[in-house]
């Protein structure tokens, strides 16, 4: 494995647990952004949407990247747009 890929996977790992995070605040549920993340989740599952793959990183399972990346597109454009720029080394 590379660095570089090391590097992508650690930054979208961080993005994903940050995204998991804000489901469960303030000791209840927040229903916005479950139901951000769940339709997200769909959309990117229905739709093949695969950060890793775009990334050229294969996984094993296939859909989990997908899963992945529903969670990652539920905190929206400018979340994501950060992310690819934080990914390639910009910003």
């Amino acid at each position: 494995m590379e660095i570089t890929t090391l590097i992508i996977i650690s930054i979208l790992v961080e993005a994903i647990w940050e995204n998991c995070k804000m489901i469960w605040q303030h000791e209840k549920i927040n229903v916005n952004m479950l139901g951000s993340l769940i339709l997200s989740i769909i959309l990117c599952l229905l739709a093949q949407v695969d950060f890793f793959k775009i990334l050229g990183i294969e996984l094993i399972v296939p859909f989990v990247g997908n899963i992945f990346t529903g969670i990652i597109i539920s905190r929206g454009a400018n979340f994501v747009n950060d992310l690819f720029n934080k990914i390639k080394g910009g910003e």
